[in-house]
């Protein structure tokens, strides 16, 4: 049975606007001139790839449904109360390998020790063997290693084959397209004589199918980032916090987008008292400090979850609103930035003479504006859009780590480095909670950052070759 939170909802409204947008902007020469430069940056296409597998594990997150429960009864559907999503189903080896606690990445016994009662009944302090880790090892001392070895490079071959086959479709429906040979095609391609740089789009596919195969062939026997506090598989954290990431970016900037566009057009071609209230109120709101904004806003929504628990189903449904709360409070405290870009760039265009014989010939102010102004400052909105996600994501990650960011039972980069806190002071150090969740952020903050590099040089009048 379906379960459709309120962000699952908002995000494939995203999606759906995203789709909408790619098509209005290849019949606009404006925006599409922009978008053929940056599809020619071999950085650009190599972080747009990486980006698109984020976004596709955060849409399967974002599916979330009660599974049925197996009955004898085969005419009557019971379902069960949990709620699970299509990425728990690809993720089920992961999901159910629990051990007892901690246990070190790729490791085949336990990382504390305890009490082992061997056959003769003797009880020996030791580190017992993992339940899932190792499994399939008669002596992980001697076998473990070469196990490893065998499985990354089984791994390498299979995704270097994966590779090969996903390159050699895409030329094939290229040649297609194109009404060329196959030969030709692979040497465009790889000669960059197309519009858009294949080789680097093929590089990053080959890397990543290499790195995906290897992992899952670990996977099948090791806990690849070991395991928590509480036994639960590491990576199996760090890939269901995709999507509390990307929703702390997307979610964001659709909150932020419509007061920042909106007032910063209205500030800047009605000028007068519109444009003193509107500054007012950006500067009145840049003068409260965000984080205590927030954690006003948190611990309020805090209260309200608890006198009305009962409108709330699941743990889920709670910790989802939480998570649209905190994008919304981001969305508030975020859009002056963009308001004052748009504010100033407005200012200047509405002396060009087009708008000046818009207004002569008696058109509307709301049509001067959202006709022949928007469309001009759209470049400084994307150029914001893809330069305010990265920092979004790391937003989360520093609120949840004082504990004002998502809920604790949401999985979430701040929470893993939070919880993974306090057992840096061990020794030895518990650390693979810490890099799983900076491994991850860190190459999609990168791809984001490379990504909006491009868009930036691009869609910049000034930097745009003719």
């Amino acid at each position: 049975m379906p379960v459709i939170f309120i962000t699952d909802f908002l995000i494939f409204l995203l999606l759906f606007v995203v789709v909408g947008f790619y098509f209005y902007a290849r019949k606009q020469e404006h925006l599409s001139s922009p978008w053929k430069d940056v599809k020619k940056r071999p950085l650009a296409m190599s972080s747009a790839i990486i980006l698109f597998l984020f976004v596709t594990i955060g849409l399967f997150d974002s599916i979330h449904f009660h599974p049925n429960i197996e009955t004898n009864k085969s005419n009557e559907n019971i379902y069960s109360n949990e709620i699970f999503s299509v990425l728990d189903v690809l993720l089920s080896d992961l999901r159910t390998k629990n051990e007892k606690t901690y246990s070190a990445p790729l490791a085949s016994y336990s990382f504390s020790k305890e009490l082992i009662e061997q056959e003769n009944g003797i009880q020996i302090r030791d580190y017992p063997r993992l339940t899932y880790g190792g499994a399939s090892l008669n002596n992980p001392k001697t076998e473990s290693t070469r196990d490893i070895i065998k499985r990354i490079s089984r791994g390498f071959l299979y995704g270097l084959l994966i590779s090969v086959v996903i390159i050699a479709v895409i030329i094939f429906v290229l040649s297609k397209l194109w009404q060329i040979n196959y030969r030709k095609t692979l040497q465009n391609c790889f000669e960059n004589k197309t519009e858009i740089h294949w080789y680097s789009v093929f590089a990053t596919i080959s890397v990543i199918f290499v790195t995906i195969c290897i992992i899952y062939n670990l996977s099948q026997n090791y806990h690849v980032f070991g395991t928590d506090k509480v036994g639960q598989d590491v990576l199996y954290q760090a890939l269901k916090s995709v999507r509390t990431g990307l929703v702390i970016g997307t979610l964001t900037t659709l909150v932020m987008l419509p007061f920042a566009v909106v007032m910063g057009l209205m500030a800047g071609y009605f000028r007068g008292w519109i444009d003193d209230v509107i500054q007012y109120l950006y500067t009145t709101l840049n003068s409260i400090p965000g984080v205590l904004l927030i954690a006003a806003s948190i611990l309020l929504l805090q209260v309200y979850i608890s006198n009305h628990a009962d409108d709330f189903n699941s743990i889920e449904q709670r910790a989802d609103l939480r998570l649209l709360f905190l994008c919304i409070i981001l969305g508030i405290t975020s859009w002056t930035g963009l308001c004052r870009l748009l504010r100033a760039e407005t200012l200047k265009l509405r002396e060009i003479d087009y708008v000046q014989a818009a207004k002569a010939f008696g058109v509307g102010n709301f049509e001067v504006m959202f006709r022949h102004l928007l469309p001009n400052v759209m470049h400084i909105v994307m150029i914001s859009i893809v330069l305010d996600f990265s920092g979004l994501v790391l937003a989360e990650a520093v609120l949840s780590y004082i504990n004002i960011g998502v809920d604790p039972s949401m999985y979430s980069w701040g929470n893993m480095i939070n919880s993974a806190r306090l057992e840096m002071a061990r020794e030895p150090v518990v650390w693979w909670s810490l890099a799983a969740a900076f491994i991850f952020m860190f190459v999609l903050v990168l791809a984001a950052n490379l990504f909006s590099d491009a868009v930036r040089d691009a869609f910049d009048p000034r930097l745009r070759e003719f």
